[in-house]
Formats: structure tokens, C-alpha cells, sequence
């Protein structure tokens, strides 16, 4: 166990050193578990020459953004929010394996553009190690727009972060993973604006349900939820199956599909083969 925590202090000694390094750092901060330990990471080590950038688009539901904002205050650190543009970019739309790449480009143009305005010379993200495990071509944007990933580079995994996280009282340290909207729209469906509505809109009554882990893929007139396995027979009882039905008829869908596999993060990318992985770009550097 000693072991585990020298390490552990070690990786976070590291984090700092990298942080302090920069002289003023940037971050991309959605509100998420990496960012806001991040972020609150920065501005302990820097104090105003850290600041936070939240980008603000369809793509990222209002109820996140609100939380991005109120975690900000709390952390201390500076806040700004910047409109974020790539549901005008015909690439991102058309929802290719690389649809992440073009999103990822346009976010690492505005905190670039951002972090100028400020004078401050290092943009961050808040990639972890385990970040290299999936398809995740939003990575090679990062590379190409030289955006540091503090938390990578320090060795740094999700399970780290959380633990550190609540070591500094940070309420994001047992927050369910987040992803864009977009995430929930098959690759080749186009993206649109009614269909990320009708996403949030579901998962926005699942959540005040109580699932705290969920997802709702849209497949067309279908709905396909996912729910953390072991809430499967609480999304099956009468009284919240009629509500989750209501919502998602309102919202567009004409059939509700509960996946028995359960949630787990990247299942749009099952569908993908290794080559596909490899032409839209590769996870790691």
C-alpha cells in the first residue's frame, strides 16, 4: 500500500513540476473529472496565470455547462466560455470515425486563440493514460495544435486522478464519465441539431431518475438506452419505464431499446474494424 501512495505523490509531484514549467497555462476544462483536477491543479501552482476555457456548443449539454461554471467558481480559477463552431464544419457533421478529430481541432483553436488573448503561452487538456485504450482520434488534433496533456505526460490514470481528486475535496472525484453528444449518434449518421436535442432530452429525465451512469444512442426511430448493469431492473419497472417511454416519444423516438450489455463507454466504436481505427487516426503518439 506505501508503494501504491509513493508512487501516487510521486505522479502528483510530477504533475506540478510540469504545471509550474509552463510560467501560465490554458485549459480545456468541460467540467469533467481530468479537467477539474487539472484546472484546480493549475491554479494552486500558478494562481492567475492559470486559466480555464470552457467551449460551449449543442454538443455539450446546458446542464454540464452550468456545472463547468460553478466548479470553476469553486476551484478559484479564472473562467471564460467561448462559442465553439463545429456544427459549421461539413466534415464533423457528416459524422465520420474521425468525427473527433474536427471537433477536437476547432476546441483547440479557440483555447489557443483564448489562451493568446490572456498572454498565456501553454494550452492543456486533460487526457489521461487510460485515454490511449480507445479510438480516440481527437488526440492527433491535440498533437497537431501543440495542446500538452499535463496529466499523460506525469503517468497519470483516470483511477489517479480520482483518488487525487478526493484527497483535495473535489466534488468531481466520483462524477460519471462524460462525452459530447455527438457520441451518441452512429458514425455516417449525420449530425444534427434535432438529434442531439432528442438525446439530451432522454438522458436529461434518466438522470433525474437517478441513473447515474447512462446513455442514449440514437439509431434513427429507435432509442437504445444504456444504464450501468446492475440498474437494468430498475429501468424495467413500471412507473420509470412509462416516463422514460414518454420523454423519448416526445422527444422523437417511436421505439425504446433497453441494451442488455449495459453502459460502457466507447460502443459506437464497436462497429468499427482496426483498419477503419487506423484511417481515422491514431490514439496514441
Amino acid at each position: 500500500m506505501q508503494k501504491g501512495n509513493d508512487e501516487l505523490r510521486g505522479k502528483s509531484a510530477r504533475l506540478e513540476e510540469i504545471i509550474r514549467g509552463t510560467g501560465g497555462m490554458a485549459v480545456a476544462f468541460s467540467g469533467g473529472v481530468d479537467s477539474t483536477f487539472l484546472a484546480a491543479v493549475a491554479f494552486r501552482v500558478l494562481g492567475e496565470k492559470a486559466l480555464a476555457i470552457t467551449a460551449l456548443s449543442a454538443t455539450y449539454p446546458a446542464w454540464e455547462q452550468q456545472e463547468a461554471k460553478d466548479l470553476a467558481r469553486r476551484i478559484g480559477v479564472r473562467h471564460v466560455e467561448v462559442d465553439s463552431h463545429e456544427l459549421e464544419d461539413p466534415h464533423f457533421l457528416a459524422n465520420p470515425p474521425d468525427r473527433c478529430y474536427y471537433c477536437k481541432r476547432e476546441l483547440v483553436d479557440l483555447v489557443r486563440r483564448t489562451a493568446a488573448e490572456q498572454g498565456l503561452p501553454v494550452i492543456a487538456d486533460g487526457t489521461t493514460v487510460d485515454d490511449l485504450d480507445d479510438h480516440r482520434p481527437g488526440r492527433r488534433a491535440a498533437r497537431e495544435g501543440g495542446m500538452l496533456s499535463p496529466l499523460l505526460e506525469a503517468g497519470l490514470s483516470k483511477r489517479d486522478v480520482r483518488e487525487l481528486s478526493r484527497g483535495m475535496g473535489l466534488p468531481t472525484a466520483d462524477k460519471p464519465s462524460l462525452a459530447c453528444l455527438a457520441s451518441r449518434i452512429p458514425y455516417g449518421t449525420p449530425i444534427t441539431t434535432e438529434r442531439l436535442t432528442a438525446v439530451d432530452k432522454v438522458e436529461h429525465v434518466l438522470r433525474d431518475l437517478g441513473f447515474r451512469q447512462c446513455r442514449v444512442r440514437h439509431h434513427g426511430q429507435v432509442a437504445r438506452v444504456e444504464v450501468e448493469a446492475g440498474s437494468l431492473a430498475e429501468l424495467c419497472r413500471p412507473e420509470v419505464r412509462a416516463r422514460v417511454l414518454a420523454v423519448a416519444r416526445e422527444a422523437g423516438f417511436t421505439y425504446v431499446a433497453a441494451d442488455l450489455d449495459g453502459y460502457r463507454t466507447g460502443s459506437m466504436n464497436a462497429v468499427l474494424s482496426e483498419a477503419e481505427k487506423r484511417q481515422a487516426g491514431p490514439a496514441v503518439s
